[in-house]
């Protein structure tokens, strides 16, 4: 059986590193755990990083992703690094808001503005 490898992009724009999710849904737990061991892996690598995760292309996530996000946000601040989401589908942000999440994430609108972000605040 071939290796599952999550589907993201990786770019580099500013000082932020940016990390695209590239597929629809994101629902199973074999892709939930694929995508933490990708992003945890370049977490490690970064040390101090800006990462930002850009969900354009994400219509649907289980709430597994929502428990990875948390465990990511907690180990880049660990680290003394910062995070960012942005372009995410209306209809999963209404699940960040009513799980107060919108209160726990810095949200933006696009990449640019999430990449950006992390200059306004130096």
């Amino acid at each position: 059986m071939a290796a599952i490898q999550p589907r993201i992009s990786i770019e580099y724009i500013e000082d932020a590193t940016v990390v695209a999710f590239t597929d629809e849904k994101i629902l199973e737990d074999v892709d939930v755990r694929a995508l933490r061991e990708s992003i945890e892996a370049i977490i490690e690598q970064a040390g101090r990083i800006h990462l930002v995760l850009d969900f354009r292309h994400v219509k649907f996530l289980s709430s597994a992703v929502l428990g990875l996000l948390i465990r990511i946000s907690k180990r880049i601040h660990e680290q003394g690094g910062e995070l960012r989401l942005c372009s995410i589908h209306p209809g999963i942000y209404e699940v960040f808001k009513i799980t107060r999440l919108t209160n726990v994430f810095d949200i933006y609108e696009d990449v640019s503005s999430a990449a950006q972000s992390f200059s306004d605040h130096q």
